[in-house]
């Protein structure tokens, strides 16, 4: 799949701001162009209920998230950010370099722009990216089954440093199907 573009995190002092909010706008019916265009299956049996439209999706709200199920793509809603493991919060970045993902569960997170946000003081300054030129984004994340009655969750993977922040996102437009379902299976 081609890297459109990675948007580098802000830094506000030492501490760096990871995107921990994003916007789900895309229309069922557009996702359903997409999936077609790129000659990728889709479920029969979802409807507009499995790509809800949201304003804000923010850690600990469920989301829907694209993933390989067969020979086809489904949507499935998870809670954003994976629970946290002994003290400290959810993890919703999970940094990629260094690590092998071949045999974890791959997702891309449908969406209409992510947000990140500056400032010292309450209430900070929210910066929306979106693309330009597509009205549908993929986040590429990570998801993994709930333990006990607790739900799937899923969490956005992070790339390599760009030189001008501390972590920075890679973000994709539909390519063809083969590269798009390559991404979630192998």
């Amino acid at each position: 799949m081609n890297e459109i573009g990675r948007v580098q995190f802000l830094a506000s002092g030492d501490r760096t701001l990871m995107c921990n909010d994003y916007e789900q706008h895309i229309r069922y019916a557009e996702y359903c162009k997409a999936m077609q265009d790129l000659e990728l299956g889709i479920l029969g049996h979802q409807s507009e209920g499995d790509l809800p439209q949201a304003d804000d999706i923010k850690i600990g709200d469920s989301g829907p998230v694209m993933r390989a199920s067969g020979n086809v793509i489904e949507l499935a809603q998870m809670v954003f950010g994976f629970p946290p493991k002994g003290r400290g919060g959810p993890v919703f970045n999970f940094r990629s370099e260094g690590r092998d993902f071949s045999k974890s569960n791959r997702c891309l997170i449908p969406a209409s722009a992510f947000f990140e946000f500056t400032g010292k003081k309450y209430p900070k300054a929210k910066h929306r990216f979106t693309l330009t030129h597509y009205p549908i984004m993929a986040i590429v994340g990570l998801w993994r089954e709930g333990a006990g009655d607790q739900p799937a969750s899923f969490a956005m993977l992070t790339a390599v440093p760009g030189p001008d922040g501390d972590r920075s996102r890679t973000l994709t437009r539909p390519e063809p199907s083969v590269q798009v379902f390559h991404l979630l299976t192998s």
